[in-house]
């Protein structure tokens, strides 16, 4: 019999940034790696990584990583794994492990223990093994994971849907759900995003119609956004293609080697005479394909938007289409681009959340899954925390016991002592890490404190030069400001702010000694305190003292 624990070291109370630890007594397994794209309130922060220090430091008791699929939610995080953990082993099936490979090649790291798996065979680890199984996604090749343990199974589902029109690489094994749950399941682990959801998500996560329908109507060109690398909406958009005269412009090399893979792979049957270059970039007729790459949504067209794109400017002719709906927290970033599209005269096609869903498990999907595994005990996974108790709704509508239903956040430990779920309040210490450009571990509460006070009010500079033997002021004060006031329409101010340091600096130069602390504590009280009084606002007030 074992102690087994299950926690998260991110995907609860969030979407994105998923990692799960199943802990079976001394052998760690890890599932997903995954970013979370930072909103407009972290400025300037690029994405979100979870913190993987309980891995680093256990790493010589970890099995592996073991990837779902290849959206950057769950393997986004692996290229700061790996510089930090090289000797980690990472599993996936081929597609997904082909798109790790060039991720970190782009990041410059190893992909030397990237191990390719087959659906449908199991990899034994001594005392554990686990079975991966094909479910449904947007990507091809997504699996779950079934670890076989000495107390029963515990499958976690990762992101999946039930379609039976989703055939070859992108199928559902119902037959080995089927089996799996009739071989006794510990603890299922099961996707909530699209909980609170009624009925089946299928067929309202397809688009073939909106497709076809915007193809025929607009004669000019068209601009068909991605999020997240989604290779069935791909799929509908060069289906409908091969029944038009237009010609499709891939911009991007993320998304131009993912298409080349899947038409290599055979994954994608299209007409490769349909594939035009940047030759085609203004013709009439052209589709241009877009998806932002490694970074936040919408990214590339806001590069566009802004005239940074070397190769591509909205014009009046233009019609942007938007293949996905609008995640939670991204709204606002939506919303502005899609206002700068219609002031440079472009047309925005955008998808109701409630008509057009993405592949995610609705609540019909969700019972089916819970019907099928049977599962002792349920933990909702992946969501925000409404939809992990919306989730738990459904299996407790099911029949299941509230007490086999397990809720949780980042951190809290679920543990299983001879298969029987033990009260605990273990807690895994951890917390974000927030990556700004190739910045890890250096950005904290106080950073992002002193950017949001530069984007509130400002920053004023003080600067002064003084003799280095006697002391005496040879320059200034000088007052610069940057985003606090305008210069020319406060002569005044400015005038007042220099009077005031150059009677601190004076007052605190005493014998030849200048007491520095005190000079730039006492300047940002006072300035402060007179700046706020005249303005109602409170800049950064820096001072410089330089000795010449």
């Amino acid at each position: 019999m074992s102690t087994i624990k299950i926690f998260s070291l991110g995907g609860l109370n969030e979407d994105g940034k998923n990692m799960y630890v199943v802990e079976i007594d001394n052998d760690l397994f890890v599932f997903d790696a995954g970013l979370k794209y930072a909103d407009d309130k972290l400025f300037g922060i690029d994405y979100i990584i979870p913190d993987f220090s309980y891995i680093k430091n256990n790493q010589n008791r970890i099995k592996g990583i073991f990837l779902t699929h290849g959206h950057d939610e769950h393997v986004g995080a692996l290229p700061n794994i790996i510089k930090e953990i090289p000797d980690i082993n990472i599993y996936g099936t081929k597609f997904t492990i082909d798109i790790v490979k060039k991720m970190l090649e782009e990041e410059g790291g190893s992909s030397n223990n990237l191990i390719e798996i087959t659906p449908h065979r199991k990899i034994n680890f001594e005392n554990n093994s686990i079975f991966p199984i094909s479910l449904t996604h947007s990507i091809p090749d997504n699996v779950g994971y079934v670890l076989y343990t000495p107390d029963g199974s515990i499958f976690y589902t990762g992101n999946f849907v039930f379609d039976s029109t989703m055939t070859g690489p992108y199928k559902t094994d119902i037959g080995k759900l089927a089996y799996i749950g009739k071989q006794g399941v510990l603890c299922l682990m099961s996707e909530s995003l699209y909980a609170e959801k009624q009925g089946y998500t299928s067929p309202n996560h397809r688009i073939h119609s909106l497709i076809r329908e915007t193809l025929h109507k607009k004669k000019n060109r068209i601009i068909f956004n991605v999020v997240s690398a989604n290779m069935y909406r791909v799929q509908e958009i060069f289906a409908e293609l091969e029944k038009t005269d237009h010609k499709i412009v891939i911009m991007g090399k993320r998304l131009q080697s993912m298409i080349n893979n899947l038409i290599n792979m055979k994954y994608l049957e299209i007409d490769r005479s349909k594939i035009g270059d940047l030759s085609n970039i203004r013709d009439k007729n052209v589709v241009i394909l877009i998806s932002s790459e490694h970074e936040k949504p919408f990214a590339s067209l806001n590069r566009i938007v802004n005239g940074y794109d070397k190769y591509i400017s909205i014009t009046e002719n233009d019609m942007v289409v938007f293949l996905e709906s609008v995640q939670d927290g991204m709204e606002k970033m939506f919303v502005k681009i899609s206002d700068e599209i219609a002031r440079l005269g472009g047309d925005v096609v955008t998808l109701s959340s409630e008509k057009y869903l993405s592949h995610h498990a609705s609540s019909e999907d969700l019972m089916l899954m819970i019907d099928l595994i049977k599962p002792k005990y349920y933990f909702p996974v992946i969501g925000q925390y409404r939809y992990q108790v919306a989730n738990a709704k459904l299996a407790s509508s099911l029949g299941m016991n509230d007490k086999n239903i397990i809720l949780k956040q980042n951190g809290q430990v679920a543990m299983f002592k001879n298969g029987e779920l033990q009260p605990t309040i273990e807690k895994v210490e951890h917390e974000d890490i927030l990556i700004d450009g190739t910045s890890v571990g250096d950005i904290g509460e106080l950073v992002l404190k002193d950017r949001e006070m530069l984007s509130d009010n400002g920053i004023l500079i003080i600067s002064v030069t003084l003799d280095k033997k006697t002391k005496h002021v040879l320059a200034g004060p000088e007052v610069l400001t940057r985003g606090f006031i305008y210069v020319k329409d406060n002569t005044e101010l400015i005038k007042e702010v220099e009077k005031m340091s150059l009677k601190v600096i004076n007052k605190n130069t005493v014998n030849n000694y200048v007491e520095f602390n005190k000079i730039k504590n006492q300047i940002r009280d006072e300035v402060g305190k007179y700046l706020f009084k005249e303005t109602a606002r409170k800049p950064m007030i820096i001072t410089v003292i330089l000795e010449v």
